[in-house]
């Protein structure tokens, strides 16, 4: 298959004469997820290969340009996707355990359950519900590196936003003095209403973060940010901004951030 230097890769254009010559594979692993459009490491977010799959009781698809599996799959396993056969998101996620990290695979987690319901924005519904996240992984023994599944599965959690968020709150983690930080935490007012989403929040010591991504630059971003800024010092919040920049610096160096926080909020490194 030829193409223009210049021409911008379609991963959809590029999959189907494939499948027109093994009509019985399914797209699968890093190339479904890139079709869904799941967070991906950039190592197989731009990988070369293109992962297709077939029935244990065929070979692996073998080309030039391709990365055969063999998978038993459910009826119910496979999707459309462009009018494509591909594996469904929650399939992939499992599948994807042989080459993701758990870190890697608890921010794709995280990107798949969220969900959340806030007093101004669209509300996010999830890419699949945790609980049928779970369900899979419970019964498919038989896959490989399930295990490590079950393992990222014990820390996906659901309301976050962006991968940023989910690098931070493992890094806290990692902390065994921290208290655990809930995504999506509605700061409330003395009446019970809700006036401030915060990223991640620690109702007990009403201390929360919030990550400044590169979106948090623009003027029109910034006014917002400094009307919450001063909504959350009025509801009684202490709150810590975790930039970029704190995040490359490591976990030692945010959890140091983050227990300046909590003190001012009672907390102490007994408990």
């Amino acid at each position: 298959m030829r193409v223009p230097k210049t021409t911008t890769f379609d991963l959809a254009a590029g999959c189907r004469p494939y499948l027109e010559l093994l009509p019985d594979a399914v797209i699968s692993h890093g190339t479904a997820a890139r079709l869904h459009g799941l967070a991906l490491p950039r190592r197989v977010a731009e990988e070369p290969l293109l992962h297709l799959s077939r029935s244990p009781a065929c070979g692996p698809p073998r080309r030039r340009h391709i990365c055969g599996h063999r998978l038993l799959l459910a009826s119910n396993e496979v999707t459309q996707v462009y009018g494509l056969p591909v594996t469904t998101v929650a399939r992939t996620w499992l599948d994807l355990a042989g080459m993701l990290s758990v870190e890697e695979l608890v921010i794709m987690g995280d990107q798949i359950v969220s969900e959340h319901q806030r007093t101004f924005g669209t509300p996010r519904r999830p890419l699949v519900p945790l609980e049928e996240l779970r369900d899979l992984v419970k019964h498919r023994s038989g896959v490989p590196k399930v295990r490590r599944s079950r393992e990222a599965l014990e820390y996906v959690r659901v309301g976050v936003d962006s991968p940023p968020e989910t690098r931070l709150r493992l890094m806290l983690a990692k902390q065994a003095d921290l208290p655990e930080f809930i995504p999506n935490v509605a700061l409330l007012d003395e009446y019970g209403q809700p006036q401030v989403w915060a990223d991640l929040g620690c109702p007990e010591f009403r201390t929360c973060l919030e990550y400044d991504g590169a979106h948090h630059l623009t003027p029109e971003q910034q006014a917002r940010d400094h009307y919450r800024d001063l909504r959350t010092a009025e509801l009684g919040w202490n709150q810590v901004k975790i930039s970029r920049t704190d995040l490359t610096q490591g976990s030692s160096w945010v959890a140091a951030k983050v227990r300046r926080g909590l003190t001012m909020g009672g907390w102490t490194p007994s408990g």
